[in-house]
C-alpha cells in the first residue's frame, strides 16, 4: 500500500543530493585555468613577459631582480618551467571544464586535488615571509606575483570544488556550540605550541642577540639582514597563527565572543575558519617537505654533514618544525570541519 500522505509540517526531510548549483565559482576557476595556461604557453614558446630566471634560494641585487636575472636571454626553459607546466595547466583546464559541463562527486574530488596542488606550488620558497622581507631587501616581484596568482587560483578552484560537488538538502548546521572532543583539543594545542616555541621564541632570541642553536657568524648575519618590520612579522605572524589554531577546538571558533562589536554571540561562518586554516596547513606542510628534502639532498651530495647540521641545530629544526606544524594544523582543521558540518 502506497503512502501518499503529505509531509508533516516542520519535519526535516531526508537528505537528498543535487549538483550543478552556483556555477559562477566553477566558471571563474575555468577562466583562471585558461588564462594561466595561456601565460605558461607563452613562456614555453619564447615569450619572457613576467618571467623571472632568478634563483629563489639566492639573494640578488636590485638591478638583477629588476630585469628578472636576464630572463630575456634564455633560449628555452627547464621542462617543469616550460612544457611540463603547460601540460599541468592543460590538465587543470580539463578538470575545471568538467566542473562546468558535468559537476559531481568525482569532478569535485579532482578539483580539490587541483586546489591543493596550486596552493602547494605557491609556497616553494619563502612566500610566507617574502612580503615582510620586501621592506628591506630587493624583492623579485615577478616570482612573488606568480606565486600569489597560484595561491588565488587555488582558492578559486577550491570554491569551484564546493560548488561542483553534491550538496545535501534538508539538513542544517547543528544549533548551538558543539564541544570539541579531546583529540581535537590536543591537536589544536599542538598547533599553537609548535610555532610559538619552535619559531617565535628562537627568532626573538636571535633578534635580541642571544646565540641560541646557531653559530656566532650566522647570528650576526641574521641581525644585520632583518629589519625591525621584518622582525615583528617573523616573530608575530606565526604566533598569531598558532593562537588562532586554538579556535578550531574552542567555543570562540564556533561563536563570536560577546565582547566583539555587532558580532558577539553570532555563529562563526565555517569558511572563515576553514579557508585560512586549510591554506596555511598546505603552505607550511609543503614548505616543511621541501626544506627537509633539501637537507636530505645536501647530506647525500656531501654539501653538508651531520656535524654541520648539529652546529646550527636550531635552523635545521625549523624545517622539521614546519612539517610538524603543517600536519598538526591539517588534522585540527579536518577535526573542525567534522565538528561543525551539518548532520
Amino acid at each position: 500500500m502506497t503512502d501518499n500522505s503529505p509531509v508533516t509540517a516542520g519535519a526535516v526531510p531526508r537528505s537528498t543530493t543535487r549538483t550543478g548549483r552556483r556555477p559562477a565559482q566553477v566558471l571563474a576557476a575555468f577562466v583562471f585555468a585558461g588564462a594561466y595556461a595561456m601565460l605558461r604557453l607563452l613562456w614555453a614558446t619564447g615569450s619572457r613577459w613576467g618571467y623571472t630566471a632568478c634563483d629563489r634560494t639566492v639573494e640578488h641585487t636590485a638591478e638583477q631582480v629588476a630585469i628578472g636575472c636576464r630572463a630575456d636571454r634564455l633560449e628555452s626553459l627547464p621542462f617543469w618551467s616550460g612544457w611540463g607546466a603547460v601540460a599541468l595547466c592543460a590538465a587543470l583546464v580539463a578538470v575545471t571544464a568538467l566542473g562546468v559541463i558535468r559537476p559531481g562527486r568525482v569532478v569535485a574530488a579532482g578539483l580539490w586535488m587541483s586546489a591543493a596542488v596550486l596552493v602547494a606550488l605557491s609556497f616553494p620558497g619563502h612566500l610566507v615571509f617574502e612580503f615582510a622581507a620586501a621592506a628591506g631587501h630587493p624583492t623579485d616581484w615577478r616570482d612573488l606575483g606568480n606565486r600569489v596568482v597560484l595561491l588565488g587560483g587555488g582558492l578559486l578552484v577550491a570554491a569551484a570544488a564546493v560548488a561542483a560537488g553534491p550538496r545535501t538538502q534538508g539538513v542544517r548546521r547543528p544549533a548551538g556550540v558543539r564541544p570539541a572532543p579531546g583529540w581535537l583539543r590536543a591537536w589544536a594545542r599542538a598547533g599553537f605550541v609548535l610555532p610559538l616555541l619552535g619559531w617565535t621564541m628562537p627568532h626573538t632570541l636571535w633578534l635580541l642577540g642571544v646565540r641560541f642553536g646557531i653559530p656566532a657568524r650566522m647570528l650576526a648575519e641574521i641581525r644585520e639582514d632583518i629589519t625591525v618590520p621584518m622582525g615583528l612579522a617573523l616573530c608575530g605572524v606565526p604566533a598569531l597563527g598558532g593562537l588562532l589554531t586554538l579556535g578550531l577546538a574552542a567555543r570562540w571558533g564556533q561563536e563570536f565572543p560577546r565582547w566583539v562589536p555587532r558580532l558577539g554571540g553570532r555563529r562563526v561562518p565555517r569558511l572563515l575558519a576553514l579557508v585560512p586554516a586549510g591554506v596555511i596547513s598546505v603552505a607550511v606542510t609543503s614548505y616543511g617537505v621541501i626544506g627537509v628534502s633539501m637537507i636530505a639532498t645536501a647530506l647525500l651530495d656531501g654539501q653538508t654533514t651531520w656535524a654541520g647540521l648539529a652546529s646550527s641545530w636550531a635552523i635545521t629544526g625549523t624545517e622539521v618544525l614546519f612539517l610538524a606544524w603543517g600536519v598538526t594544523l591539517s588534522i585540527a582543521t579536518l577535526g573542525y570541519h567534522h565538528l561543525t558540518r551539518a548532520r
